[in-house]
């Protein structure tokens, strides 16, 4: 008689139950725990329950599919990042999920701000540029030099400062130059200018 054709009374359920119903135990006589696997479960869950921890439920999901942990939702595998440390060789969180939590990060790394803070300051604009009028706030403006939060501009308005390096002389120039009062170098002798002052 085979070890898998063992019947085994659990001792919390006390049903007769196979081999198989039963984790591995090296210490016992039998090599079986003294609870079968459903009994230890619940048990489990019970004692972390208590602690105030969370239990995963075990999800069914059809072949070629995974349950996201953190939106409950089943996705495909292309929905997933590739993880070669993981026993599925996916990552625990959906492309989806990952992106939201990467931009939290990014914002709280970048500008020590949350979203909330950062929707906050979008509102407080009306939800448009603050240069431009005209496009959404959508890109969190800094200085550079002290890394203090500006505002929340239009991408190109935000990309404009930027490679104006910041500076509002040529800030002002550029803006003199649209206005029509460029600032011409004046011909002194051949191949020497002087710039206006």
């Amino acid at each position: 008689m085979s070890k898998l054709d063992i019947c085994k009374k659990c001792s919390t359920c006390q049903q007769e139950r196979p081999a198989s119903a039963f984790a591995a135990n090296k210490s016992r006589a039998d090599g079986l725990q003294t609870t079968c696997r459903e009994c230890a479960a619940d048990y489990y869950k019970r004692r972390q329950e208590a602690h105030g921890k969370t239990v995963r439920v075990k999800v069914d999901v059809p072949d070629g599919h995974k349950h996201c942990r953190t939106c409950g939702e089943v996705k495909p595998r292309s929905g997933w990042h590739r993880n070669e440390s993981a026993s599925d060789g996916l990552s625990t969180r959906c492309k989806a999920c990952r992106a939201v939590q990467a931009r939290a990060g990014h914002l709280k790394r970048q500008y020590g701000m949350t979203e909330a803070e950062r929707d906050e300051m979008i509102s407080s604009q009306m939800g448009i540029c603050t240069i431009c009028l005209a496009a959404p706030a959508v890109h969190v403006d800094h200085c550079h030099e002290t890394g203090r939060v500006r505002g929340v501009l239009c991408f190109n308005c935000n990309s404009a400062i930027g490679k104006m390096g910041d500076d509002p002389d040529t800030l002002r120039r550029a803006i003199a130059y649209l206005e029509g009062n460029a600032w011409k170098p004046t011909l002194v002798a051949p191949g020497v200018y002087q710039l206006p002052s």
